[in-house]
């Protein structure tokens, strides 16, 4: 089989909508599937760049904790 075709079907990756593709690398031992993130996990990568600013503001700067006379 080619390159472009899926080894578990035999279908051509022309013919497979964008997010059924599966890419396999390392003989085969791993394979990637194109998908979404999900909505709990964006909330979470939301949360993290709001405390990520808030700590940036905060405590960025100056010599650290303790260390500016």
């Amino acid at each position: 089989m080619s390159e472009n075709t899926d080894q578990a079907s035999g279908l051509a990756h022309e013919d497979i909508p964008h997010h059924q593709q599966v890419e396999s690398y390392g003989g085969g031992d791993i394979q990637a599937r194109h998908g979404r993130i999900n909505g709990w996990l964006l909330v979470v990568y939301a949360i993290m760049w709001v405390w990520a600013l808030y700590y940036g503001i905060t405590y960025w700067g100056g010599l650290g904790p303790g260390l500016d006379f």
